[in-house]
């Protein structure tokens, strides 16, 4: 715990404190790692006697989640208390089961809420600066204290004084109790007038559906920890495998199914959450001195969970779901623009690190419902959790626990047979009647496009080129104080912010000398060589532009005979057409670092006009300016992330055909 557990405020007497945030799983790590490290013979934890018999059994039920159930002080409603796995409190008790220690409920049951509520900062910062620097920094800034929380001090003070024998207790208190408990504790306390018995207690089994609402960590950095928290030995051996189904006969097939896994739904979670685990840097931090004492010496087995690790595990297998059952990719752009937001909404909340609302929210605003669901969806499952139990099983909503709880609506876009876009009674798509049959259609005597698809594209391609010199014109414009003419227009805003000043506010519109003459597009800037298939295309009529692409190889996706589909990395759109030669092979783009520079070098070099559009995730390099101004063109750069994601879907398919002779009949196995 570092040199800051040896000052006088951290213990009175025989008493040795642990101030934890409670529910948050930086300060159950903590809890641990002192348990184990020093094997105290008594614990005392913050949690009332008469509700003792029945946390110990929520506890033993651990990881499987449960609630405890009692009627409040009125007899008319009911109160829940959820024992969490995360949980400091509950940690201590599982903690002090494996070092044989005794334990001891130290708080007065008042009929007040189970911990003194306050806004803790963000429990990320344990992971950063430490747990005992948190709490000092806590403990600096002293909070005024209500009579109902020197009440409770009280009561704890005077259940400590009441510990029989000599030993040295260890407490696990919470943080805004710590100061009044060691003030209450330097002079004797009286008993306080509390409950003694408490009747009608009930513990339950939680519905694995509700968890997501009712706990304060995500039941999937619960499962998680409690992954981490057991020795690697009993990990290994808890791991569930998957039996494939038995391989069935070649029977002269030019393919053969090597194996068929049927996964369950449980079962895949729980490789999830185990490979998570080993990603998140649960592992003992070394001591930051030579010299320390063997009190800050690492415990073999205990380490210190990452929660921006875990949360970003939780993005990646939630993209991987999503990708699985929509056939959606996400963007790098949108995994930067959604940590942002994510950030920023954190941040609104005073938080470091966002939360699983503030997640789903960022989800669903950048990228879909679907995504923001299976983010959702898998963030609020565990493994450990059945609907099948010893206890009565009961689903409870965040409004019957917390006040004032947010909500957020996904509407998930599933296909569904009466939306189907082909109406019933049609008929199927066609299939290869023979495996091969479609491949072997490619003569490779002359390749071309589809021309409803080059329509879409050419269209799309016009509307940047407006969008671009609508930025230009934008840029040029300019505001100033109404005097004699309106010029293009008032300014509303403009004026609205100076309203106080009692004057319009008009703009004018400058006009941008020049057309944009080529239009280069860059979905992914293919790092990873995912898109090697380049080519150049040239217009075959004077309303069509050239092209020049990369793109994935279409010969590994055979739609139809002689048909086949590929989706685009990048293209470059020039005007006007039957001008440009191989630009993948031309030695003057040989500067260029990625197939993206190369399309942008080859735009400003066939342009006619003075404007080239670049739309990607992020600007060209700043060199790309100077070679343009040299050549006299200007980039207009447009980040992708302004443009519809729908928009982009429909173009970024192409579908190669071999020949002219295709043309008729794509439309049939086109889609």
């Amino acid at each position: 715990m570092g040199s800051a557990e040896k000052g006088d405020g951290w213990r009175r007497g025989r008493f040795r404190f642990l101030p934890v945030v409670p529910g948050r799983m930086e300060f159950a790590a903590e809890v641990r790692r002192a348990v184990l490290a020093r094997r105290p013979r008594r614990i005392a934890v913050e949690l009332p006697q008469t509700l003792k018999a029945a946390t110990l059994r929520a506890v033993s039920r651990l990881p499987e989640l449960s609630v405890i159930l009692y009627p409040d002080k009125s007899g008319q409603d009911a109160v829940y208390v959820p024992v969490e796995i995360t949980d400091p409190f509950m940690e201590a008790l599982r903690s002090a089961r494996e070092v044989s220690a005794s334990v001891h409920f130290v708080d007065p049951d008042l009929d007040l809420p189970a911990h003194p509520p306050e806004n803790y900062p963000d429990s990320y910062a344990v992971r950063r600066i430490g747990y005992a620097r948190y709490v000092e920094s806590w403990l600096a800034c002293p909070r005024p204290a209500g009579h109902q929380l020197r009440r409770q001090a009280q009561g704890m003070a005077w259940r400590l004084q009441s510990l029989p024998g000599r030993h040295r207790v260890w407490v696990v208190l919470s943080l805004n109790l710590f100061p009044l408990v060691l003030q209450a504790l330097e002079k004797p306390q009286a008993e306080p007038l509390a409950r003694q018995r408490r009747t009608g207690v009930q513990v339950l089994n939680l519905h694995p559906e509700c968890l997501a609402e009712v706990l304060l960590e995500p039941p999937f950095f619960q499962a998680v920890y409690e992954r981490c928290r057991q020795p690697s030995t009993a990990r290994a051996g808890r791991v569930k495998t998957v039996k494939p189904d038995t391989p069935p006969r070649p029977e002269n097939q030019p393919f053969r199914v090597i194996a068929s896994p049927v996964e369950d739904p449980l079962q895949s979670l729980e490789s999830i959450v185990e490979r998570t685990a080993r990603r998140v840097r649960w592992r003992a931090r070394p001591p930051r001195l030579a010299d320390a004492s063997e009190e800050s010496r690492p415990v073999a087995g205990v380490g210190s969970i990452d929660r921006q690790r875990m949360v970003f595990r939780l993005l990646s297998e939630a993209e991987r779901r999503y990708g699985a059952a929509t056939g959606e990719r996400v963007s790098h752009w949108q995994r930067r623009l959604l940590g942002r937001y994510a950030r920023n909404l954190a941040f609104l909340d005073r938080q470091l690190v966002a939360g699983l609302f503030d997640l789903a929210v960022s989800a669903r605003s950048v990228v879909d419902d679907n995504y923001a669901w299976d983010l959702w969806d898998l963030a609020g499952g565990t493994p450990h959790q059945r609907t099948q139990s010893d206890l009565m099983t009961v689903r409870i909503s965040g409004e019957e626990l917390y006040a004032n709880m947010r909500r957020i609506r996904l509407r998930r876009r599933l296909p569904r047979r009466k939306a189907r876009v082909r109406p019933y009674g049609l008929r199927g798509r066609k299939k290869e009647s023979a495996p091969g049959e479609w491949a072997r259609r490619f003569d490779g005597s002359g390749i071309c496009s589809y021309p409803p698809e080059d329509l879409v594209l050419e269209d799309y391609g016009t509307f940047l080129k407006k969008k671009g010199k609508s930025v230009l014109s934008a840029e040029r414009s300019r505001v100033e104080v109404f005097k004699t003419s309106l010029l293009d227009g008032i300014d509303v805003r403009e004026t609205l912010r100076n309203w106080h000043q009692g004057q319009l506010y008009v703009r004018e519109n400058q006009r941008v000398s020049g057309e944009v003459g080529a239009v280069v597009v860059v979905f992914d800037e293919d790092p990873e060589n995912r898109y090697h298939w380049c080519t150049t295309w040239l217009g075959e009529h004077a309303q069509e532009s050239d092209m020049a692409f990369y793109s994935t190889n279409p010969y590994e996706r055979i739609v139809g005979p002689g048909i086949a589909r590929a989706e685009y990395g990048g293209f470059l759109l020039s005007y006007p057409p039957r001008r440009m030669l191989d630009v993948w092979q031309d030695p003057d783009y040989g500067m260029a670092e990625s197939k993206a520079e190369t399309l942008l070098l080859a735009g400003l070099d066939y342009t006619l006009e003075r404007f080239v559009v670049y739309v990607a995730a992020r600007p060209p390099r700043s060199v790309f300016r100077t070679v343009a101004s040299r050549m006299g063109r200007k980039i207009v750069y447009l980040p992708i992330g302004q443009l519809s994601p729908v928009s982009l879907k429909k173009i970024r398919v192409v579908h190669v055909l071999d020949g002219f002779d295709k043309r008729p009949m794509a439309k049939d196995y086109i889609w």
